[in-house]
């Protein structure tokens, strides 16, 4: 069945016209159009207040809704339903980003919008919360936007509608494109201006106003350069010069970093400040893809420390045997650490898109400025003049009132009392008309003494203005004294530090430690430690004591070698040389107040101690141990770089080293000392040398109960000295001192191994054994268990004498390193 088409016919007297037009031509004109409301309607700020639309629409209408800075807060959906609804023809998501924007201060060099609540990060690594959720009002500063501008100071223009009027530009009381700066992309042209300090800008504004043909160079003793929200270092000044005087520039920026130690084992960077617009999430992701790639060296860790109460604060920790200056200079080089921003000065300007220099830019404004001022003054004077001419003809009524209220009474109606005034006191209808509104009660003798007083008043405000209006000299002075104000009440310090160049540091500083002599040092408090030097300190015998200033273990290694630690428990473990901090150069040494403790390089067991340090080197003559139980052993030099544990005697149970020294010669003598006060020393070369495996000979014969409490190599032929207390237990409680005896080597007779060898101190009474012994080059020194020197008596000639009292306990001994 076919179906009745339901379309109505036309009217016989329709006539069918139908245009050809060229589809050229109407992608051409349709383009035009779309272009001409992105650049006007949407991407380009105005010149004058630095306002792209939907910018100026939200102050202004969170002007209208009362959101001053002493209100409350109220939701940003308010704002933007209020703004879409009535003025911004757009999304939603569109007036929000706008806004939001408006509200951190790290993109505005001065807020608009004092916001509440998450409004995002720097990068935008956070998002802002949603608009239902955030809360804003005007800023302090916004109101200066406003300011006036319900004195006829611009001119207003329908919305989208035509049911509401919007102000073409704002009243702007400084120059706020110079001071946020703006970006922004229209079609075929595009806008990027940068932050600068609002004292800064005013200062060359005022001074234009003064010297209108100032040259560019002296606008810039003013403005040398950006002065960036997030601060930061902007290196190199040419492209700003280009920027400010053709309005096309290029500059870089960098972060803000010092080097410091982030950890006691770790130098760092410690990033402060970022590049415009960068955010710590893209400079940890950038540096995470360059060192997974293998294209930066030297990093550690990366960690995000940043806070409310610190700000920003990134710590790029640095591995040990890099220098951190260099690594820095590589950061710059692949992270945007160091990015490039570039000037495009691009606002509208009486409607066309123009691109301004500093001086143009400025001049812009303040023709904007004098404009405002001069309608805002005109707008005051026409008021003044109007309340003058009502006060004028209520004084006339006043000089005879009576006359007045009998006109009024006689009058039949209201028109003709009015006419019956106008007749007899020769008063205009609108003097007239205020006369008749007018209470009777205002009609007294003190309201007759305001009204003279405040004509008085109004006739000289009216001719202040007269004279602004009339002098250009005067308006210019007004202007210039309301910035000055604007820059006492917001200025702020410069953020960004200028430099003319990077600098030539990076060249010069390699990227890695050199490997370079030095010596590894142990001290009695534990501490681990490196020097700059190989060598000896040959200052050691004569440098002022300091805390941490016994060492008990030292060895000569290369920055980027290892060395072994020998552990009480028989075990070798490596460390890493570049690894361990090194002593400052202020450092007498050899005080180790710069070192670090061995828990952070060395895992021990509870009862474990580190005993000595060796080198790996195995052509040395060996390592000498000797033992609690009295055990010597010399170790063959053999140490497998792939292991990180090695272990280099089995001992028995109950067993611990107490001693252990790298043979230098094989020529040193090993001397053991036990707790009854007997010494033995004997030729190291008495000792077969043995595999790590093995458990040792006899290297001592101890009496009943006996042990060993030390165990040293040392050169025969250097100045050596031997140093004993003894005490009444096992340990110096701290209570008692104990008695000490300083002996010279050489007083000590060799032995054979396995022997008792001779008594090396007298008991005397209450003393029950030797608590510390310690032998090698003089000078001995001692120290408390704090580190801190003990005064050593003088040396007695005696071998088997009796020790002298302590002035306080000595937890460890040695000699110079």
């Amino acid at each position: 069945m076919a179906r009745r088409s339901t379309q109505t016919p036309p009217p016989d007297e329709f006539e069918e016209r139908i245009l050809d037009i060229d589809v050229v031509d109407e992608m051409q004109n349709s383009y035009l159009e779309y272009a001409y409301s992105v650049i006007y309607s949407r991407a380009l700020p105005d010149a004058r207040d630095g306002m792209k639309p939907v910018h100026r629409r939200i102050v202004y209408q969170m002007s209208e809704m009362g959101l001053r800075p002493e209100r409350g807060y109220v939701k940003c959906a308010r704002v933007v339903g209020e703004v879409m609804g009535k003025l911004h023809p757009h999304g939603d998501a569109s007036i929000y980003d706008a806004l939001v924007r408006m509200a951190q201060p790290f993109s505005m060099r001065l807020p608009l919008v004092d916001g509440h609540g998450n409004f995002g990060s720097l990068g935008n690594d956070d998002p802002p919360a949603a608009m239902r959720y955030t809360e804003c009002r005007m800023a302090s500063a916004t109101s200066l936007m406003t300011e006036s501008i319900d004195e006829d100071t611009v001119d207003f223009a329908p919305n989208y509608d035509g049911q509401e009027q919007e102000p073409v530009t704002l009243p702007a009381a400084y120059p706020n494109l110079l001071v946020n700066g703006a970006s922004g992309i229209a079609v075929g042209m595009a806008t990027n201006m940068a932050p600068h300090n609002l004292g800064e800008v005013i200062a060359a504004a005022r001074h234009l106003i003064k010297h209108p043909n100032a040259d560019l160079e002296t606008l810039m003793r003013h403005v040398p350069g950006p002065d960036l929200p997030t601060g930061g270092r902007i290196v190199g000044l040419t492209g700003i010069r280009d920027a400010y005087e053709t309005g096309r520039g290029t500059f870089k920026i960098r972060a803000t970093v010092a080097v410091e130690n982030v950890t006691a084992r770790r130098k760092g960077l410690v990033v402060t400040e970022l590049p415009f617009t960068v955010g710590p999430e893209k400079v940890i992701s950038k540096i995470k893809d360059m060192v997974g790639a293998k294209k930066l060296q030297g990093i550690a860790d990366v960690k995000d420390l940043t806070d409310r109460a610190h700000g920003l604060r990134l710590v790029i920790e640095i591995k040990n045997g890099f220098h951190p200056e260099a690594v820095l200079e590589q950061l710059y080089k692949l992270t945007p650490m160091e990015e490039s921003f570039g000037i495009n000065n691009v606002a509208l300007v009486d409607g066309q898109p123009l691109t301004l220099g500093l001086k143009e830019l400025l001049e812009v404004y303040l023709d904007h400025r004098f404009n405002v001022v001069r309608r805002r003054s005109e707008f005051r004077r026409g008021k003044r003049r109007d309340r003058l001419h009502l006060v004028e003809g209520l004084l006339v009524a006043l000089i005879d009132i009576d006359e007045v209220i009998r006109i009024i009474r006689s009058s039949e109606n209201s028109a003709e009392a009015k006419q019956g005034l106008m007749d007899r006191f020769s008063l205009s209808e609108i003097q007239t008309q205020y006369i008749l509104d007018t209470p009777l009660r205002r009609l007294t003798k003190f309201d007759r003494l305001e009204l003279e007083a405040e004509r008085d008043r109004l006739g000289q405000e009216i001719e202040e203005l007269t004279r602004i209006l009339e002098s250009d000299a005067e308006l210019r002075k007004l202007v210039s004294g309301e910035l000055a104000e604007v820059a006492k009440k917001f200025g702020t310090e410069r953020r960004t530090v200028l430099l003319e160049s990077a600098g030539a540091t990076a060249p010069t500083v390699p990227l890695e430690v050199a490997d370079d002599p030095c010596r590894v040092l142990l001290s009695s408090t534990g501490l681990l430690a490196r020097t700059a030097t190989g060598e000896p300190f040959p200052e050691a015998a004569t440098a002022k004591r300091t805390k941490h200033d016994v060492i008990v273990s030292a060895v000569p290694a290369t920055a980027r070698a290892e060395v072994g630690a020998v552990t009480s428990a028989g075990r070798l473990l490596r460390l890493t040389v570049i690894d361990l901090p090194m002593l400052p150069e202020t450092a007498a040494p050899p005080n180790l107040a710069g070192g670090a403790p061995v828990s952070e390089f060395l895992t021990l067991e509870a009862d474990e101690t580190l005993v000595c340090l060796t080198t790996l080197d195995e052509s040395s003559p060996g390592l000498a141990l000797g033992t609690e139980q009295g055990v010597v052993k010399r170790v063959v030099p053999d140490f497998p770089a792939a292991k990180e544990e090695l272990e280099v005697i089995t001992l028995k149970a109950g067993d611990r080293i107490v001693g252990g020294a790298e043979l230098r010669t094989g020529e040193e003598d090993l001397v053991f000392v036990t707790d009854d006060a007997q010494l033995l020393r004997y030729p190291a070369g008495q000792v077969r040398p043995q595999g790590r495996p093995a458990g040792g000979m006899a290297g001592i014969k101890l009496g009943s109960g006996a042990k060993v409490i030390a165990f040293h190599a040392v050169d025969p032929a250097a100045d050596a000295v031997v140093f004993t207390i003894a005490g009444a237990g096992g340990t110096l409680d701290g209570t008692s001192q104990g008695t000490a005896k300083l002996t010279a080597f050489d007083q000590y007779p060799r032995k054979g191994r396995a022997t008792g060898g001779v008594r090396c101190q007298r008991f005397l009474k209450g003393e029950e054994c030797l608590v510390l012994a310690w032998a090698g080059a003089a000078p001995a020194m001692a120290a408390d268990a704090k580190g801190a020197p003990v005064e050593l008596p003088e040396a007695d000639p005696r071998r088997d004498g009796s020790g002298v009292p302590l002035a306080k306990p000595v937890s460890s001994l040695a000699g110079p390193v």
